[in-house]
């Protein structure tokens, strides 16, 4: 009888394991292969030198997003990298997330700017090479997720794909998403826009498009610290009946800095209310975005720069500008706010 009753006491009075109900969990470490090469150390939770990828993936992260640039002026983002990173990401067995940037450098609502090989093509032309060059990274990459373009409000390969000229802008992107289905039917394809008010408008003006998740980017600098509006434009998104995910955001640990690059947040009146610049602050945003993720049942969130840590020295001036929002601190150790992955 006592034998037969310690395996139920015990089952009983273990704690319930927590499980993350959202099923993308991703952190974005584009950078990565820089901050490895300058022997910057990282540490996990228990202060234990570990790589970032290793300490990513057992706090629960179970994505990378990785960007990528045509032709860079360093190796950064560029297509051999990112596909030994893509690599060494799939055989820790998370997905990969692929942001192709269609550019050379940084693609985002202010900017996109066609890679210097296509800037004296035709429109045709430039058809058929965002056509050959997506069907290439697709097969040689094999992600689980691609974004046709980074932040595509204002569209994208500029002035042929610009917003103002919607039938060009959607041609291109059908090429993109053409190639993707061709290549690899199980990669999921996202759209990407930044910020969430007009984000409704700007997707029911895609919706011939062939195309899997809405992707949308949310920092309270810029897209706004009203985290029910937030919730409201992502329950008007639902309408459109696709998976949604915010696939970029981010949030300080301190306001304090490592090197003499600025950082892009350094002002308490950037803030979210409730949520200070501390590690805990931190953490208290992203339980509260993952949350709101959860309670409008989206695909999930990416948190954006979680590696960018102050690597190349507290003397630099071409330092990291977001190094007060990676999820390491100066000294390399990891934050609490790794748990909201778990």
């Amino acid at each position: 009888m006592i034998t037969l009753l310690l395996p139920a006491c015990s089952k009983k009075d273990s704690p319930k394991k927590q499980t993350n109900p959202l099923d993308l969990r991703g952190a974005d470490v584009s950078f990565l292969p820089e901050i490895r090469t300058s022997g910057f150390p990282l540490y996990n939770l228990n202060n234990q030198r570990e790589d970032a990828l290793v300490t990513l993936q057992k706090n629960g992260v179970n994505t990378v997003r990785l960007r990528l640039w045509h032709t860079p002026s360093t190796p950064t983002s560029s297509l051999i990298t990112v596909a030994q990173l893509a690599s060494e990401i799939k055989q820790l067995g998370m997905k990969v997330l692929l942001s192709v940037h269609y550019s050379d450098t940084w693609a985002d609502p202010g900017q996109q700017q066609k890679p210097a090989a296509w800037a004296s093509l035709t429109y045709p032309q430039l058809l058929d090479s965002i056509y050959q060059y997506t069907r290439r990274v697709t097969q040689l990459i094999q992600p689980d997720y691609i974004q046709i373009g980074n932040e595509i409000n204002g569209g994208l390969l500029w002035p042929d794909g610009q917003w103002s000229q919607p039938l060009q802008f959607k041609n291109l992107l059908k090429q993109g998403i053409k190639a993707v289905r061709e290549t690899n039917s199980s990669t999921k394809i996202i759209l990407h826009y930044a910020g969430h008010e007009g984000a409704l408008s700007f997707f029911s003006n895609l919706s011939d498009l062939d195309y899997d998740i809405i992707g949308l980017s949310y920092y309270p600098l810029w897209h706004g610290k009203d985290l029910n509006q937030l919730s409201g434009s992502l329950s008007q998104l639902k309408t459109l009946s696709k998976s949604i995910s915010i696939v970029e955001t981010a949030y300080p640990f301190t306001l304090n800095w490592n090197d003499f690059t600025n950082n892009i947040i350094g002002l308490p009146e950037q803030l979210l209310s409730g949520y200070p610049a501390s590690p805990q602050g931190q953490l208290d945003f992203l339980n509260k975005l993952k949350s709101i993720c959860t309670d409008n049942k989206l695909l999930g969130f990416c948190y954006w720069g979680a590696e960018w840590v102050s690597y190349k020295g507290s003397n630099s001036t071409t330092g990291s500008s977001w190094e007060n929002q990676a999820l390491w601190n100066f000294s390399g150790n990891a934050l609490p706010a790794m748990e909201a992955f778990q």
